[in-house]
C-alpha cells in the first residue's frame, strides 16, 4: 500500500509542477492566438496560429512595425491583430490613398504596391492627427479589410496584451515574424 501511495504522490506532484508551468507560462510570457479573418494579407493568412510574447512591452517600448495584440476597442474582450505605424507625439495623415507621418510618406515594403490606404471615419482625407502620449496608431496590413485606428481612432498602450513573435502552424509557414524597418 505504501507503494501505491507514493506512485500517486509522485504522480500528482508532478501534475501540480506541470500545470504551474504552464500557467506561469500561459498568463506571464507567451500566449496562443489564432488569426481571423484576411485583415492581415498577405503577411498573416486567416487560420494561422502565433504565439504572442507578453514580456516585451513590460520592460520596452512598442516600436513601428510591431505586429501586437489587443484588446479591440468596442469588441467585448475580443483581441485583434495588427501593426504600429504611428507613434505617441507622431502625426499621421492619410493623402491621396498614401499614409504619412510628420508629413513624410511611409513607405512599407512588406505590403504589395497595389494595396492603398484609404480614409476612414477617425481619419478622413487630408487631415492630421497627432498621436496623443501613450497611444499608437494602428493598421492592418491589408487596408480595404481591415477595421483598425482610421475607424476607431488610437489604442493605448495599457490595451496591448502581446506582441506577435512566432507563426506555428501550419508547419510550413514556421518561424519567427520577422521585424520590418522604414525610411522616413
Amino acid at each position: 500500500m505504501d507503494k501505491l501511495s507514493s506512485f500517486f504522490l509522485d504522480t500528482l506532484e508532478v501534475v501540480v509542477f506541470a500545470v504551474a508551468i504552464f500557467l506561469f507560462v500561459y498568463l506571464i510570457v507567451l500566449q496562443p492566438h489564432k488569426i481571423k479573418g484576411a485583415s492581415m494579407l498577405p503577411n498573416f493568412q486567416d487560420g494561422e496560429y502565433i504565439l504572442s510574447d507578453k514580456l516585451s512591452y513590460r520592460f520596452g517600448e512598442p516600436k513601428r512595425g510591431d505586429v501586437i495584440i489587443f484588446e479591440a476597442p468596442g469588441a467585448n474582450g475580443d483581441e485583434f491583430i495588427k501593426r504600429i505605424i504611428g507613434l505617441p507625439g507622431e502625426k499621421v495623415a492619410i493623402k491621396e490613398n498614401k499614409l504619412y507621418i510628420n508629413g513624410n510618406e511611409l513607405k512599407e515594403s512588406y505590403l504589395p504596391s497595389t494595396f492603398d490606404t484609404l480614409p476612414g471615419a477617425f481619419l478622413q482625407e487630408n487631415e492630421e492627427k497627432v498621436i496623443p502620449e501613450n497611444s499608437y496608431f494602428v493598421l492592418g496590413d491589408n487596408r480595404r479589410h481591415s477595421s483598425d485606428s482610421r475607424s476607431w481612432g488610437f489604442i493605448e498602450k495599457d490595451v496591448i496584451t502581446g506582441r506577435a513573435w512566432i507563426i506555428y502552424w501550419p508547419t510550413d509557414e514556421l518561424g519567427k515574424i520577422e521585424d520590418v524597418s522604414y525610411s522616413l
